[in-house]
């Protein structure tokens, strides 16, 4: 996902632009991973052994993903909790469509769902009671917390106060 909002600083700074046009590698990332799924390349490659561990994770935004990804291919059973009704969380509800189509984001959580990872919205872990923390301890062998923002933070900067100075997401 990051390299679909990476503004590709790298390569305006690419050494091979000294002789030649700079490498555009965010263009070759898109075009391969496009067509990878495309030609049906891209397949489910769930692990080879279950690990018997059990891990929650608590937040689907990019954090939890990368982390559910990672402890899946290690062979653990890995369950993601989401509050909101999709997965996906600031990469969903906080990058626009015109940066990071939602449909981009659908395919790699469907992909991962194929491989053994299990997917909950609608659980807001700590306030709503069906999803207590205490709980989830019992339950799993271990909980990770990659819960994001949901208050922008003010900073107490000169200017602060002018009309067109705005917080990057209004929750």
């Amino acid at each position: 996902f990051t390299g679909r909002v990476c503004p590709a600083p790298c390569e305006g700074s690419c050494v091979a632009g000294l002789v030649d046009k700079p490498v555009t590698i965010k263009n070759m990332e898109y075009a391969i991973i496009d067509r990878g799924f495309r030609e049906g390349w891209i397949v489910p490659t769930p692990p080879a052994f279950r690990s018997g561990r059990t891990v929650a994770i608590v937040g689907s935004g990019p954090a939890g993903l990368a982390a559910a990804d990672q402890l899946n291919k290690e062979g653990h059973s890995v369950t993601v909790f989401e509050r909101d009704d999709r997965i996906g969380g600031l990469l969903v509800y906080g990058i626009p469509n015109m940066k990071l189509d939602k449909n981009t984001v659908q395919r790699r959580v469907d992909l991962m769902a194929a491989e053994g990872v299990k997917f909950v919205t609608g659980a807001n872990v700590g306030v709503d009671p069906a999803f207590c923390l205490k709980d989830m301890h019992a339950k799993f062998d271990s909980v990770l917390l990659t819960v994001g923002a949901t208050k922008p933070r003010d900073l107490p900067a000169k200017g602060r106060e002018f009309k067109s100075i705005h917080f990057a997401m209004e929750f």
